[in-house]
């Protein structure tokens, strides 16, 4: 199967979700509460769920430490993908309820759902292992700075009182806390998904965790449904946004890598190419839940996730041609 195959199919899958609630939202099965409803219960259940388990079934103490020299440049990528961010919001002047989801598109992707498939029909089995390098760095950065970036870009709080105390639930989320338990038993080197006796606890992590992706989708075929699909545009914010998602993220780890085989610290040609795709993914499906929970422009980040969903079809097989000698 080819990239663009892969890529397609993954995006029809996406669009016609979202499709699925634009459609029920037209036909009046949600009420006004619903979106609200759904994002409470992706983020104080679902994520933490989902995140707590696939750590653990797909990670293990000693794998994660013989990949740390990825997750070197993958942090390394993140952290020039952050401060680069930060510099455009002050010189655009990115209003607030924007910041945070401008930010993120430039730094996180949708790992999971688009690019676990996309890696394993792109390059096997074999390469999950550097799959996993990509997923602990987009995990924790989406739900330590990614995250506390939107819920501190509030822009109702503007009004609020300058002494008001600080939230700590904004500093420890509910899926960063599930992202942080699982660290803890790979640690302490605890058995879970392998118990047979503990079968049923892992079977009903996966099957709520399950929940975030049509959740997450459904929830932006609704917002599109009461904003109408006019609001998907393609204004300065918007272009910007997607440049640093399929430009800047992938350049800056290529960079890094190039660098590092430069100074006599080369990755394996499979797991730079990784990498590289990796961090070429669209932006993630709950971005319009977090900037919902925080009363930012849901609008804004429907409209990035929707459109970086649809333009991916076309920057795989250009990424692909490009990483082809690496």
């Amino acid at each position: 199967m080819t990239a663009l195959t892969t890529s397609i199919q993954s995006i029809l899958t996406i669009v016609l979700i979202i499709a699925l609630g634009y459609i029920l939202q037209k036909k009046g099965w949600f009420d006004d509460k619903f979106g609200g409803t759904v994002s409470t219960l992706l983020m104080k259940v679902a994520l933490p769920a989902s995140i707590f388990i696939s750590v653990l079934e797909r990670l293990t103490l000693d794998k994660l430490i013989s990949l740390s020299s990825g997750l070197v440049y993958g942090f390394g990528g993140v952290i020039l993908g952050y401060i680069i961010a930060f510099i455009l919001v002050k010189v655009l002047k990115v209003r607030p309820g924007r910041r945070g989801t401008f930010i993120n598109m430039f730094v996180n992707a949708n790992t999971i759902f688009i690019g676990l498939p996309l890696n394993l029909a792109l390059f096997g089995d074999k390469s999950l292992a550097y799959f996993l390098v990509y997923y602990v760095v987009n995990t924790v950065s989406t739900w330590t700075l990614g995250a506390f970036l939107i819920a501190n870009d509030d822009p109702t709080k503007q009004k609020g009182e300058k002494g008001a105390a600080f939230n700590w639930k904004k500093l420890l989320p509910p899926p960063l806390l599930g992202f942080l338990v699982a660290l803890v038993f790979l640690l302490l080197r605890i058995p879970f998904v392998n118990v047979p006796a503990l079968s049923f606890a892992v079977n009903t992590l996966d099957y709520v965790g399950s929940l975030v992706t049509p959740l997450s989708l459904i929830y932006i075929g609704i917002v599109l449904a009461k904003a109408g699909l006019g609001s998907i545009k393609f204004d300065r914010d918007t272009i910007v946004a997607l440049l640093g998602r399929f430009v800047l993220a992938p350049a800056l780890i290529a960079g890094l890598i190039v660098l590092g085989a430069h100074m006599g610290n080369a990755l394996p040609s499979l797991e730079a190419q990784t990498l590289i795709v990796q961090a070429s993914a669209p932006g993630l499906a709950v971005l319009p839940i977090l900037a919902d929970q925080a009363h930012g422009d849901v609008k804004y980040a429907t409209n990035v996730v929707t459109t970086s969903t649809i333009l991916f079809a076309v920057v795989v097989p250009v990424i692909m041609m490009l990483i082809q000698g690496m």
